[in-house]
């Protein structure tokens, strides 16, 4: 909403001052002693879909989305880089050997190392592991590189999807604000609707008190003004509701607009140019089919757990340990001195390519991929649904175009001749020459054509946000604004 600031001066009364300085102070204080005055502009329809867009929640949870697949392509990508660990540990323990197998479940077996001696002793020193491990897995025939553009077909899903939901959202806040248009304009027909009826029952009423007519029409004329009071809430409830809509997909505190109404007073200067009745780039085809090149992308990654993975393994390893290399035939060969015990001493480092390939795996990939061909199959009838329905809502578009077209030229008729024919029944009834009845049918015909002329004027304009929505290109609306 835009509000502009209006300074009104303030008069003061001052006694005559002599003194440049004091008139200075004076006139400054008359300035700042300005009223502000704060008038509320009209709300225009482009200024309603710009708020709308910025505040609507679901237009930023869609951001989100799509700001966060972004992000998923940059971590696809590095997962492709080598796991380079390093490690350090610090022991104090015993080192009796015993011979036998041993297979740490879990991983929660003790690695002590030493010799099998024949009873249990609780000799303990120091000991340390320092080494540098990589692992890459350097060759996997393209599984990484199918990873990577699932995750950006994911990534234009996504943001095809914000495209939508923006597109979409511009069409609902265009048409709630032109609903909100017409029943403003309804509101304003049934108030003087109820003008109308007001001024004729007093004058029904004057004419009654002087006998001139009978008594019945003074009721008469006042159960009128109470059926045009109650038609007047009806269509005040109507602008609230609509009122509301509007202020909920807009994501503001709901509150009274004041629109701008000067755009509808006239015809689109597009709105009879032929369209192209493509409808390929609309933002909803674009969804649909973004969703079937993801799927499809996930059965070729699918299909690269087929075949091996090669891995590159390097590791360099020192180790420090408080037993003596005597220890094997003096048990007392030890120490627990700290440093002695963590000092590394004796290293050692390992190469090495290693293949691996799950001969199982083809099995289950299998079952995997026919489940997203099927998947495929439905994304794409769920494709051409959509596509059947938005070239149903163009043929409609162009049917609603013509038919608002020709109310529009109409209405203007309707409401001249209505006019005029209240006008003499009015004159006719005050001169005694035609009967209430008469009066009052001519002011519902006045009523209907008012009220068929506000709505024909802002169906135009919904005949050409719909055509725009059918083509998918809001420009065509909004370049007509």
């Amino acid at each position: 909403m835009l509000y502009k600031i209006i300074t009104s001066p303030v008069v003061i009364g001052l006694t005559k001052i002599h003194n440049p300085v004091k008139k200075a102070i004076s006139t400054c204080f008359i300035l700042f002693s300005s009223l502000l005055v704060v008038a509320q502009q009209p709300l225009t329809l482009k200024q309603a879909i710009e708020t709308a867009v910025v505040n609507y929640p679901a237009i930023k949870a869609k951001t989100n989305y799509a700001l966060a697949s972004k992000a998923a392509i940059g971590q696809t990508k590095a997962d492709y880089l080598p796991n380079l660990n390093l490690s350090a540990q610090q022991d104090y323990g015993t080192v009796n050997g015993q011979n036998g197998p041993l297979y740490g479940f879990g991983g929660f077996g003790v690695a002590s190392s030493g010799i099998p001696l024949p009873n249990q002793n609780w000799n303990a020193a120091f000991g340390s592991l320092y080494l540098a491990n990589l692992n890459w897995e350097f060759f996997t025939f393209g599984r990484i590189k199918e990873r990577i553009k699932t995750a950006q077909q994911v990534a234009v899903r996504d943001q095809n999807d914000l495209q939508q939901e923006l597109f979409n959202h511009k069409v609902k806040v265009a048409a709630a604000y032109l609903n909100l248009l017409a029943a403003q304009k309804l509101t304003d027909s049934y108030r003087k609707n109820l003008a109308r009826a007001d001024t004729f029952k007093r004058i029904v009423k004057t004419r009654a008190f002087n006998g001139l007519i009978a008594g019945v029409d003074s009721s008469q004329a006042s159960a009128e003004v109470s059926s045009a009071r109650i038609v007047l809430t009806r269509a005040i409830d109507q602008e609230q509701e609509q009122s509301n809509q509007l202020s909920q997909l807009m994501g503001v505190t709901p509150t009274h607009f004041d629109l701008d109404t000067v755009f509808v007073s006239h015809l689109p200067k597009n709105i009879e140019e032929p369209i192209d009745s493509a409808v390929s780039k609309h933002p909803t085809l674009a969804y649909y089919k973004s969703r079937i090149d993801v799927n499809n992308e996930q059965i070729k990654y699918l299909k690269k757990f087929n075949y091996p993975s090669f891995s590159f393994v390097g590791i360099v390893q020192t180790r420090g340990s408080g037993f003596s290399n005597e220890y094997s035939t003096n048990q007392n060969a030890y120490t627990d001195n700290y440093w002695d015990g963590t000092k590394p001493t004796r290293s050692n480092y390992l190469v090495g390519i290693g293949v691996s390939w799950n001969l199982a795996q083809p099995f289950r990939t299998a079952k995997q991929v026919k489940t997203q061909r099927y998947v495929s199959a439905a994304l794409t009838d769920e494709y051409e649904l959509a596509n059947q329905q938005i070239k149903a809502q163009f043929s409609l578009a162009d049917t609603k175009t013509i038919n608002a077209l020709n109310n529009y030229r109409e209405a203007p008729v309707q409401v001249r001749a209505a006019s005029q024919a209240y006008l003499q029944k009015s004159v006719l009834y005050k001169n005694g020459l035609t009967n209430l009845v008469d009066v009052t049918q001519a002011q519902y015909a006045l009523t209907r054509a008012e009220t068929d002329r506000d709505i024909a004027y802002t169906n135009v304009w919904q005949a050409l946000l719909l055509k725009a929505a059918a083509k998918g290109d809001f420009n065509l609306f909004d370049s007509a604004l």
